[in-house]
This record gives C-alpha cells, sequence and structure tokens, in this order.
C-alpha cells in the first residue's frame, strides 16, 4: 500500500507542478500579448495552418512523447527507485518549463525554429552548430522511432519481416512529410491518441488491482543496476523524455505555426509535457514493480531489457498487467508513440533546411528537394548498427536541451526577466552531459567518473562565468 500511495503522491506532485510552477513560468516569461499568430498572420496552407487547439495539444503530445518515456522509463528501472525522483523533479523544474518557454521564444520570432532562436540569443556560430546538432539528431530519430516500432510490430505479427514494417513506417513518414500538415497528421492523430490513452489508462488502472506489490522496494537512494552501471550521470541520459529532452524544443515551433491563440501556449506546451511525465511515471512504476521478474534470466541467459531490449520488457509488462488481447492494443499504443514522434521528426528536418536554405515550402517540388535527401540518409544510417545509433541518439538528445536551457537563460536576461528559472537546470544539465561524454563507454573516452565530473564541474563554471560577464555588461535592461 506504502507504494501506491507514493504512486499516487509522484502523480499528484506532477498536476501540482501544472498549476503552480507552470504559472509560475509563464508570468516569470510575460503574459503573451494580443498579437497574431504566425497562422494567422501568414497561413500558407502547408505549415502554417490554424488547427483546434485540442488537437494541437494532441499532437504536440504525441510528437514529444515517443518512445522515451516508455523505453527510457523502463530501462530507468535498473537503477532502482531514483527514476522516480528524477521523473517528478525533471519534469516539473526542466523539461516543462524547457519545452513551454522554448515555445514562447518561437511563437515572439514568428514561429522560428530553433537554430534560429539559438542564434538570436547565443549568436550566429552557435546557430550553424544547433543547426548541424538538430538536423544530426532528427536524423537518428527518424532511424531510431524506425526500427524499433519495425520489431515490436514484427513481433505481434511474425508473418510480416521487421524490413517489410520499416518499408510501410518509411513510406509514411514520407508521405507526412511532404504533405500539408492537416491532410495527414491532423486527421490521423486522434486515432493515435485513442491508442495511446488507452495504453497509459489501462496500465495505470491495472496497476494497483493486479495483484503484484506496487513498488515492492522505495530505496530512493540505492543504486540497483544489475551490471553496476553507476546512477550519476547515466540514470539522466537513459531517462531522457519523460524528464527533459532537446528533442522536444525541435518540435515546438512546428505546433507554434498552428496554435491561434497565446494564451493557450501554457496548456499546450507545459501541460503537453507533463503528460508525457505522467507516462513515464506509469512505465517506471511498471517496470520497478515487475522488476524482479523482468530482470530475471530463467533460462540462464541475461536479463532482457539488462541486454538494452527494453521493447521486449514493454511487451512482457502489458502481457503480464493486460493479458494477451488486451496487451495487443497497449503495445500498439507503444508503437503509436514512437510513429508519431518519427513522423514530426523528419517534418521538422524538412522545415529547418528550408529555413537554412530560405526556400518556401508551398509548392510540392520543392518539399520534395528536400525530403528526399533526408530519407535517403534515414536509410543509409538503418543499416548502421542500431547500438551504435541508439548511443549517440541519447547523448545528443540531452545535449541539445543544454543548448535549449542555456537559450533560455540568455532570453530571459536579455528581456530583463528571472533568469534563475532556467540557470539551474541548464548548469546541472552541462555538468551532467559533459561528465558522461567523459566517463561513459558507449562515448569511446571512458575516462574515471571524478575526472570526468570535475571535467564537467570546470566546463559549467566557465560558461556559467561567461553568462555571469553577459548578464554584468548588458546590465539590466534588455538588449
Amino acid at each position: 500500500m506504502t507504494g501506491l500511495l507514493v504512486f499516487f503522491l509522484c502523480a499528484a506532485l506532477l498536476v501540482a507542478g501544472y498549476f503552480v510552477y507552470g504559472r509560475l513560468a509563464e508570468r516569470v516569461y510575460g503574459l503573451p500579448h494580443e498579437t497574431e499568430m504566425p497562422c494567422v498572420a501568414h497561413p500558407d496552407g502547408v505549415d502554417f495552418v490554424p488547427l483546434p487547439t485540442w488537437k494541437i495539444f494532441l499532437i504536440q503530445l504525441l510528437n514529444i512523447a515517443g518512445l522515451g518515456p516508455v523505453v527510457g522509463a523502463v530501462s530507468g528501472c535498473l537503477f532502482g527507485p531514483a527514476a522516480l525522483l528524477w521523473i517528478v523533479i525533471g519534469c516539473i523544474f526542466a523539461g516543462a518549463m524547457h519545452d513551454f518557454l522554448a515555445a514562447r521564444m518561437s511563437a515572439d520570432a514568428d514561429g522560428a525554429n530553433l537554430p534560429e532562436l539559438v542564434g538570436e540569443n547565443l549568436g550566429r556560430p552557435a546557430s550553424h552548430a544547433m543547426r548541424t546538432v538538430c538536423v544530426g539528431l532528427l536524423l537518428l530519430v527518424g532511424v531510431v522511432f524506425t526500427l524499433l516500432p519495425a520489431g515490436m510490430l514484427h513481433g505481434i505479427c511474425p508473418g510480416v519481416s521487421e524490413f517489410t514494417w520499416s518499408v510501410i513506417i518509411i513510406t509514411y513518414y514520407f508521405l507526412a512529410t511532404i504533405l500539408p500538415i492537416n491532410v495527414i497528421i491532423g486527421r490521423i492523430y486522434p486515432i493515435f491518441g485513442a491508442l495511446f490513452l488507452f495504453m497509459a489508462a489501462g496500465l495505470g488502472i491495472m496497476l494497483p488491482v493486479s495483484g503484484y506489490e506496487v513498488l515492492p522496494c522505495l530505496d530512493f537512494f540505492t543504486n540497483m543496476h544489475p551490471a553496476g552501471q553507476q546512477i550519476w550521470p547515466a540514470l539522466f541520459v537513459t531517462i531522457a523524455c519523460g524528464a527533459i529532452s532537446g528533442f522536444h524544443a525541435t518540435q515546438s515551433p512546428m505546433m507554434v505555426r498552428c496554435l491561434p491563440d497565446a494564451f493557450h501556449m501554457r496548456r499546450v506546451f507545459y501541460g503537453a509535457m507533463i503528460v508525457e511525465g505522467m507516462v513515464a511515471l506509469v512505465w517506471a512504476t511498471v517496470g520497478l514493480t515487475l522488476r524482479d521478474m523482468l530482470v530475471a534470466t530463467p533460462d540462464g541467459g541475461e536479463a532482457i531489457f539488462y541486454t538494452l531490449k527494453p521493447a521486449v520488457a514493454v511487451t512482457a509488462a502489458c502481457n503480464l498487467l493486460l493479458g494477451h488481447k488486451c496487451a495487443l492494443f497497449a503495445v500498439l499504443g507503444v508503437v503509436v508513440l514512437a510513429v508519431s514522434s518519427g513522423d514530426t521528426a523528419m517534418r521538422s528536418c524538412r522545415l529547418m533546411l528550408s529555413d537554412l536554405l530560405h526556400l518556401e515550402q508551398r509548392v510540392l517540388w520543392k518539399r520534395l528537394a528536400l525530403a528526399l535527401p533526408i530519407f535517403a540518409t534515414v536509410i543509409i544510417l538503418s543499416n548502421v548498427d542500431f547500438s551504435i545509433v541508439w548511443r549517440y541518439f541519447g547523448w545528443a538528445n540531452q545535449a541539445l536541451s543544454c543548448i535549449t536551457l542555456w537559450s533560455i537563460t540568455v532570453c530571459l536576461r536579455r528581456r530583463g526577466r528571472g533568469f534563475w528559472l532556467s540557470l539551474p537546470p541548464a548548469l546541472f544539465m552541462t555538468v551532467m552531459c559533459t561528465t558522461f561524454l567523459f566517463a561513459a563507454p558507449e562515448c569511446g573516452i571512458e575516462l574515471p567518473m571524478q575526472t570526468a565530473t570535475l571535467i564537467g564541474l570546470g566546463f559549467t563554471a566557465l560558461l556559467g562565468g561567461l553568462f555571469a560577464l553577459l548578464a554584468k555588461n548588458k546590465g539590466n535592461g534588455a538588449e
């Protein structure tokens, strides 16, 4: 019973975060003025298309969720209950604030994409570097969110090969990338949303009535990883989308371009991240509740998600809690999360390249001119060892969030606003990402953890000093 109360307490904190901290973030940045949103000012029928707020919320939620709050949360359970702390604290004070303020910055810049926002606040070289990172990350998202759902669909329908499923998924991504946003994405996402809600609600309801002891272990400060991998900094890269993810900032401008009313931005962008945190909380609780069964190795082999096969653990958890028939729909809900992020990732990649080349996108052949090389690259990367793709995807995702947080911090400072809102998570994520880069074997350097942490602290102190110097030179007013 204690574990169930902890679960409900964590859920309540996420809801309170939306109403309290979300409103604070809104007031710190400044309430939106009655100015025309991009889709109202200059609709183009392709990317700047006014959509209902409820549909934009649903699209934003499915865009940012992906497999992160599912696979990441389940994988994070290897470290123990510390995963719950990171999801709740990270989501409220870092992730949701990151998504919301990045969207507000984009709205103020007429729907500009992330590289342009970074360039405005951190300079032109940072803009070029960010564009490279963003495009690279979005291509990796396209690869990851093709191979993983293809594998899960093959598990549901063994008669169809993973290659065939991959071709079907990539074909859908291509159509969703080149067609107007209201033709496919605006119409099919309500169906995707129904599957998503069934998955999340079904698991949330079955947890307390399944007969399993919910959260049997609540030792938040003990590392339980079976391979002895340290919580710092690996946990904070493993659980990204459920707490904070740089990928989200690449998606927000796409929905900013479709939102007709600026006063609904907190509901759409901060709220969508809180709901994603809820999904991550449910899956982390499922993983921790069933951890002994999922980590067990009755055949003498390695644990199914200890070997970086969390999708297998997700399917097993659905079968244990929902039974085989209902588990089928739950797994489809997980597939939907992946596909609904992969399609918009490819669309965002097209938009970023069009901004770089100043290539107007009303005409179909101009969209094809950008989409064809994008998808050719995705197909080539799909043949690379998946473990290598995943390795760089996880770190690049969190590194992107660092740059976005620093951009938000500088923006707030330039506006004469409370940059203390974003500075602490910017500092924390910079230390974490730098430490991971120098310590983790996945990145190929693998220095001792203490040395890597000192490097991370030193680099972060340097950035903090540069920011303090900038703040001093700018004075208290906006630039």
